[in-house]
């Protein structure tokens, strides 16, 4: 539709906001009428705001949050290991990474990866670290990897949810496109709710927000097609939750 030339091009936008304003409430009142019911034109009273004051309060014990998150994390298809320290996660992760043959392993660039030293305890396998390298093509890499290792920055026990910021040297790649995920959680890091993850990001502000917030509940999960239940189709089929400490 062009501009009449007898009207400025606020005037013409303005008279565009009044028709479509006219057409939406023609389609609102249509649907109103078909369900018989009157069409709501003021937004509803809300008489509080947020998670009310008895969820902000509850609260397991630490042996609570790891057996709820355990059961739940498993009876969505995922494995959890419970490791004293990280240097059992280093041997968990190379024992897993043999026993399935692995030839590429990919992980975040994090001072706590860095000390698991999976490249000594895996010298058959390439170990490689994510955006190390200007010439690679990361997220390719991660896709043709066996196994990626990634650290949780948060995982809340209720709802089994494994929190992952992206970041320069934590590329979403490496939780999303390997074989096989390994998630290391720190017990300190295990909550009892998700609110009490979702909150910092309040507290941090706008300008703190990272490029992703990923929640992991187990392995890549979906029925798109006929309703027909497939495991890994979009994301690693394999999970594995190391929670340690």
């Amino acid at each position: 539709m062009g501009i009449d030339a007898g009207k400025t091009h606020d005037e013409w936008l303005k008279e565009m906001e009044v028709r479509s304003r006219e057409k939406q409430l023609s389609f609102i009142s249509g649907i109103s009428s078909k369900l018989r019911r009157p069409m709501v034109t003021s937004a509803p009273v809300h008489p509080y705001r947020g998670a009310p004051d008895f969820w902000n309060a509850f609260e397991w014990t630490e042996e609570q949050r790891i057996e709820r998150f355990t059961d739940n994390f498993r009876n969505n298809g995922g494995h959890v290991e419970r490791l004293a320290s990280m240097e059992e996660a280093a041997n968990f992760i190379a024992d897993k990474a043999k026993a399935l043959g692995a030839r590429y392993v990919v992980r975040q660039d994090e001072a706590e990866l860095a000390s698991l030293e999976l490249e000594q305890a895996l010298p058959d396998t390439k170990v490689s670290t994510w955006n190390s390298d200007a010439e690679q093509t990361w997220m390719a890499r991660s896709a043709e990897a066996d196994v990626g290792v990634v650290m949780a920055d948060a995982a809340a026990a209720y709802t089994s949810s494994i929190m992952v910021r992206s970041a320069a040297g934590k590329g979403r790649s490496v939780s999303l496109l390997p074989t096989v995920l390994v998630v290391i959680i720190p017990l300190e890091r295990l909550k009892t709710r998700l609110g009490e993850i979702l909150n910092r990001f309040d507290e941090e502000g706008r300008e703190s927000l990272p490029a992703g917030i990923h929640f992991i509940s187990g392995p890549s999960r979906s029925s798109d097609i006929e309703n027909d239940l497939t495991i890994g189709v979009h994301g690693p089929g394999v999970v594995y939750a190391l929670i340690v400490g």
